[in-house]
């Protein structure tokens, strides 16, 4: 996974909250006991986490160590673990496994969800949240796309990590009702009013631009990227009369329990 701006991702804190809480108030699970937060970032989807169900033991995984350090700054009670999610290996099982836009960046949803539920324990449930496909993100990737075939930047940047494929709500479905008592699937589209196209780039340096914009080698060519790429987003994002931009994101969701 790429390294974060803690700063840069809570400037839309938020907008990148509540899909976390509209997932949090969906589950129905009474009395979590342990609970592990994947992808856990500064600490904004743990504390809806303990909102929802203070007497729970929690643990926050993420790879950034930026990240954590905003976290473990926060009053969370928590246990704070510097992993990549593809290298965690827990000790023992948990009643919720929960991750909130993190598992985009993990290869392989056919192998990795089957192995994040297998540490839920019976009556406990896999719940997550990833960024979908479809026209809505379309309308960002892809000037980003362009930009990044032109020769002056793809050699640059050619090594930077992407988010991966996300699997249909079908594709999940069939990983994981095997073993459960109840799958729940679900798409939601959030318009967020942004307060002009630039906020549009500045959502886009909190994700995706990350390990894009670290691979270049000035500021002064990190700059000239993001103009260019400023000028495509706002003919992607013509304003509203009052000047304002809506920038629809759908977001797909996903929850298994246990039997």
């Amino acid at each position: 996974m790429p390294p974060w701006d803690s700063q840069q991702y809570l400037r839309f804190e938020r907008e990148r909250t509540l899909p976390c809480r509209e997932l949090v108030r969906r589950l129905e699970l009474e009395r979590p006991a342990r609970i592990v937060d994947l992808g856990c970032g500064p600490g904004n989807s743990t504390a809806e986490l303990a909102a929802r169900w203070p007497g729970a033991e929690i643990s926050g995984v993420d790879s950034s160590p930026a990240m954590l350090e905003a976290a473990r700054a926060s009053p969370l009670r928590a246990e704070w673990v510097l992993s990549d999610l593809r290298a965690f290996r827990p000790s023992g099982g948990f009643d919720l496994v929960f991750s909130n836009a993190a598992l985009q960046w993990v290869p392989d949803h056919a192998v990795e969800v089957p192995r994040l539920w297998s540490w839920v324990r019976p009556k406990g449930a896999l719940a997550f949240q990833v960024p979908a496909p479809g026209p809505e993100r379309d309308r960002w990737t892809d000037p980003l796309e362009e930009l990044l075939g032109e020769s002056s930047w793809r050699d640059r940047v050619a090594s930077a990590p992407t988010p991966e494929s996300v699997l249909s709500p079908g594709e999940y479905y069939r990983l994981l009702s095997g073993e459960a008592a109840q799958v729940e699937l679900w798409d939601t589209l959030y318009v967020h009013v942004l307060r002009t196209p630039r906020e549009v780039v500045e959502w886009a340096k909190g994700t995706a631009l990350r390990p894009i914009l670290e691979r270049l080698p000035s500021d002064a060519v990190r700059d000239e990227f993001l103009a260019r790429y400023a000028t495509a987003i706002e003919a992607a994002y013509p304003p509203e009369p009052d000047g304002r931009v809506l920038f629809p994101f759908l977001r797909r969701f996903v929850v298994a329990y246990r039997l």
